[in-house]
């Protein structure tokens, strides 16, 4: 069962639920019907989750981070970061060195690489004053401290959340995360691709299907071109401009969709010899760094680039160089310059597109999503101007084309993976709202057969879902090498760990568990003067079997209480008792020594004549109906005089009479009836003293 509602405190709190089962609950900080931002938080059985932390590339400051203020950030047990993009990863330091968030994070290797390249790169090319800076380098080499990683299928416990990952195609180190608390999985896609590039492997499809899926909607109904189609169309463009005279520009994340261009234009000028004196820029601060890294994880990436690097590094570009800044370029005569940001909001791409815009022989290619709110997104209407970085105007002359190898998946892909896994509730994010409205009707329409449960929410709106979780407890070690008879009892002790329970035998305990198992032996000495054999009958009356030991066995006298415990005679003054502990035992235990005890009040009035002993035989009634009334109500609770001397015992809506001098018994129910005679008859000869011919 979902629902979605108005926003709630997502801090943790102690109120009880009034439905049955438990309660999980999703919401969007960020990427709930926008692009940008991606930050999803998740709740369930005490539980916290976070998936990405990222900014919004259209803001600036505090205004592009996720609504983290409607969360608290000390209850995250843990955060998963899916890939290195901005809008996923960059507000990560800021979350980490600057809320109060102290669980743990975890990305893969590739992606943490990457992460610092990328953001360090952020904060030098941001144009916000010191004020709207969100953090600085300091703050990006702390948090990489505290970032741990992760492979692709290994699978992590925290805090009783498992977890793992899988290929996410998109981008090297993508990865999307399913998440199990207590039996419930979920899987968040992340940004993913389920189609081979010339570099990267295709999204994989989980072997397991999830009950709730929290995937991407970019391109909602969209169809991509066929990837021959798009970039031949691609490589047309680009001729066609230079052989005009132009310049091309190509903004990208410097990370990512550039590696994959770079290929196809290397392939490209490899082919067409009359292109080798056009120079291609790779125009980013991070260039050479930036191939280091995926040099370095050459075999995270398809066959066919591992295939390719036995031979030569596909990444060492014969006809492109890198271009660390605007001052160390000489814009003479035609070149292709692939720069970042893909927005154009700063940095290279937007210095040069402010340089190129007004010629209508250059052209801008864009080659991937765009974000609302920058000057990327606004070129694609080809407006007559533009707004310059001073506030000037500019008139835009430049041809602009929007060629897409944004390796986010279309409807086509979307609706196949969603068909393989069939998750009975879908949750839709990082979508525009109009994209995602109609993706969202689609897939009802789709899957109008099947009962699946399709959400869009806001930022901030929580998706509210039941799961009726199941206690099942499995038996391991000795205790599982035999299958159990119907109706048949199996005892072991009872392990909780996190969400799991498993049965196992005590000896097993040590190789199952971190905990292990003792045995504590028990001696107590007690002051005794009274004759051992009194002791030993007055244990006969309460106990079935006591038996004296073989005289092999102790070298003075000593009997064994319920073949648990030993008493054995010390000195005239003393005696002393052994038991090995257990429940049972120590109860056992307990009872002889309040015997022991009792025995040795009594004493005196046995073996010393004194006035006391001529005391009315009534007197010594009315104690000891005292004691007796005391040790019912113990025993049974509701214990009233009632006519002709009798007790009346009440238990459970039954009614037993008990007449104190015979110890008869009137009782309907047969059960009550035969429980209070026997107490009756054991109190009274716990409590009537010895008779003094005993000896």
């Amino acid at each position: 069962m979902a629902s979605t509602g108005p926003p709630q405190s997502l801090k943790r709190s102690d109120t009880s639920l009034t439905r049955e089962g438990d309660q999980l609950i999703i919401t969007p900080l960020g990427a709930g019907n926008e692009v940008g931002r991606s930050c999803v938080y998740m709740s369930y059985k005490g539980k916290t989750i976070l998936f990405d932390c990222g900014i919004h590339p259209a803001y600036s400051g505090m205004a592009a981070l996720p609504y983290f203020d409607e969360i608290d950030p000390s209850t995250i047990d843990v955060l998963l970061v899916t890939h290195f993009h901005l809008d996923h990863a960059a507000s990560l330091p800021y979350f980490l060195e600057k809320t109060t968030f102290k669980g743990r994070v975890f990305m893969t290797h590739a992606t943490k690489a990457i992460y610092k390249l990328l953001l360090s790169d952020y904060v030098k090319v941001s144009k916000v004053s010191v004020e709207d800076m969100l953090y600085d380098e300091q703050d990006i080499l702390r948090s990489m401290d505290k970032i741990e990683v992760i492979d692709f299928h290994q699978t992590l416990e925290v805090n009783g959340i498992r977890f793992w990952c899988y290929t996410a195609g998109h981008v090297l180190g993508a990865a999307m995360f399913m998440v199990d608390i207590a039996g419930v999985r979920v899987l968040y896609t992340g940004d993913y691709s389920r189609e081979e590039d010339r570099h990267l492997r295709a999204a994989e499809i989980p072997q397991f299907s999830p009950d709730i899926c929290i995937i991407e909607s970019t391109y909602g109904v969209q169809l991509h071109q066929p990837r021959n189609v798009r970039e031949k169309r691609f490589t047309d463009v680009i001729h066609s401009t230079i052989s005009q005279g132009g310049r091309v520009l190509i903004p990208a994340f410097a990370l990512g969709r550039a590696q994959e261009l770079l290929l196809i234009l290397d392939e490209y000028w490899s082919n067409h010899p009359e292109l080798h004196n056009i120079p291609i820029y790779y125009a980013s601060p991070l260039a050479k760094r930036c191939m280091a890294v995926y040099q370095t994880y050459i075999n995270s990436m398809n066959e066919r680039i591992r295939n390719q690097f036995a031979n030569s590094n596909p990444f060492d570009f014969k006809h492109i160089s890198p271009l660390k800044s605007i001052e160390n370029f000489n814009d003479v005569g035609p070149s292709v310059v692939m720069a970042s940001p893909s927005g154009l909001q700063s940095g290279l791409s937007r210095q040069l597109f402010e340089m190129w815009c007004s010629d209508k022989k250059n052209a801008c290619v864009i080659p991937g999503y765009v974000v609302e709110g920058t000057l990327a997104k606004t070129i694609i209407n080809e407006p007559k101007e533009v707004t310059l970085m001073n506030g000037l105007t500019a008139p835009l002359n430049m041809q602009v084309h929007y060629i897409s190898f944004s390796a986010h998946a279309d409807f086509a892909q979307t609706s196949t993976f969603l068909k393989e896994l069939m998750p009975p509730n879908i949750i839709l994010v990082h979508g525009e709202a109009n994209e995602m409205g109609r993706l969202k009707q689609k897939l009802i329409t789709q899957f109008a057969d099947r009962n699946t449960k399709i959400i869009s929410p806001k930022n901030c709106q929580s998706v509210e879902m039941y799961f009726n979780s199941e206690k099942m407890a499995k038996t391991i070690g000795r205790l599982a090498e035999k299958t159990p008879e119907v109706g048949e009892t199996v005892s072991g002790l009872l392990v909780k760990k996190a969400f799991t329970y498993q049965i196992m035998a005590p000896d097993d305990l040590h190789v199952f568990s971190q905990l292990s198992t003792a045995n504590i032996s028990q001696r107590i000495t007690i002051a005794y003067t009274g004759a051992f054999g009194v002791l030993k009958h007055r244990l006969k009356q309460m106990f079935e079997s006591v038996e004296s030991l073989p005289d092999e066995e102790s070298e003075d006298p000593a009997f064994c209480v319920h073949e648990r415990l030993t008493v054995k005679y010390e000195s005239e003054k003393h005696i002393s008792l052994h038991w090995r502990s257990d429940p049972i035992s120590d109860m056992v235990s307990d009872s002889v020594v309040a015997l022991v005890l009792n025995i040795s009040r009594e004493i005196p009035k046995v073996v010393v004549e004194s006035e006391e002993a001529t005391k009315s035989e009534e007197e010594n009634n009315k104690k000891a109906e005292k004691v007796i009334h005391a040790l019912l109500v113990s025993l049974f609770g509701d214990v009233k005089f009632g006519e002709n001397g009798k007790l009346v015992i009440s238990v459970d809506g039954n009614v037993a009479h008990l007449d104190k001098q015979s110890g008869n018994v009137e009782s309907e129910n047969e059960g009550l009836k035969e429980r209070v005679r026997v107490a009756f008859q054991r109190i009274q000869n716990a409590v009537k003293p010895i008779p003094l011919s005993v000896s």
